[in-house]
């Protein structure tokens, strides 16, 4: 038994495997649990059958509240409603941590609430798609400039005075050292690096 990424799951059709994540969502009905669960790769849908999980695991199932953590164990098959999707037959499953109430629910949030939540907000499906497609381009950018012989040449984040003329500076006192700044730009340090590496 193998412990994949739900990433992975169509390479493991008809093969049982371990997933380690949380709960995105999770409904029943009568004998079947419906669990959304996440890794941060993705989602898979995980189907618990009262029968093959047994009475005591299921009825442990059945109190999981959103983002408890747990470790499912099941059989990788084609989902019966979704072509080209698949989901996952639990045989067994370990809770890790019950999560205390969540409070991002489907509901609409203001902007300051979910600021404040940034933390869990980051997990809510749009959000995490979000931050891979920033990921994406970030690394087609990185790609881009390495295949173009630029070399990664970083700047300083605190400077001792300001690199361009404005009157609206981050200032903060450096150990025994005196004021510095955070910086608004690297040109000046870009400038010496073209010097000694060419392509920055």
């Amino acid at each position: 038994m193998k412990y994949i990424l739900v990433t992975e799951i169509a390479e493991h059709i008809g093969e049982e495997i371990i997933l380690k994540g949380w709960v995105r969502n999770i409904r029943h009905s009568g004998k079947l649990l419906f669990i959304i669960f996440r890794d941060g790769t993705g989602d898979v849908q995980c189907v618990a059958f009262q029968p093959e999980l047994g009475e005591e695991k299921f009825d442990q199932a059945k109190h999981l509240t959103l983002e408890s953590s747990v470790i499912i164990t099941g059989l990788v098959r084609p989902h019966p409603k979704l072509e080209g999707q698949f989901e996952v037959a639990v045989t067994d499953l370990s809770i890790i941590q019950i999560a205390e109430d969540y409070p991002i629910g489907k509901k609409e949030h203001g902007a300051d609430f979910l600021l404040s939540h940034r933390h869990l907000w980051i997990r809510s499906s749009k959000q995490w798609a979000i931050l891979r497609i920033r990921h994406t381009v970030y690394y087609a950018i990185c790609d881009f400039l390495h295949q173009n012989h630029f070399t990664r040449f970083d700047s300083p984040i605190l400077t001792p005075n300001a690199c361009e003329g404005t009157t609206t500076l981050f200032e903060l006192q450096y150990f025994d050292e005196g004021k510095a700044y955070l910086s608004q730009s690297g040109q000046l340090y870009l400038e010496t690096g073209i010097m000694s590496l060419g392509r920055v």
